[in-house]
């Protein structure tokens, strides 16, 4: 199995979005000169506010589909536990003053 990191082991989670990636190559002769341009997998991802585009070969699309919706579903949880947290706390905080009021 081909592997993206050169490790034994597929990625677990990644940040970022697939997307088909379309380009022309500048060759005056190639078919995307006036057709349809070059399409390939791509992962899509921000470092340090800065879009990067990773193009990947046809079987590592789904492992990489796989390892970005790991990754989203994680962050939806986890943004819902902290939002349930919050909550709770903002609760408790109203509770304890209003008792001071009475």
């Amino acid at each position: 199995m081909t592997t993206l990191t050169g490790r034994d082991q597929e990625p677990r989670v990644l940040p970022g979005s697939l997307i088909t990636f379309r380009r022309k190559c500048g060759k005056a002769a190639c078919r995307c000169a006036t057709g349809a341009p070059h399409e390939s997998p791509a992962l899509s991802y921000s470092v340090a506010g800065r879009t990067k585009i990773l193009t990947l070969a046809a079987e590592e699309v789904p492992a990489v589909a796989a390892a970005v919706t790991r990754y989203r579903d994680t962050v939806t949880a986890l943004e819902a536990e902290a939002r349930a947290e919050l909550d709770d706390l903002l609760a408790r905080v109203h509770t304890r003053r209003a008792r001071r009021r009475t």
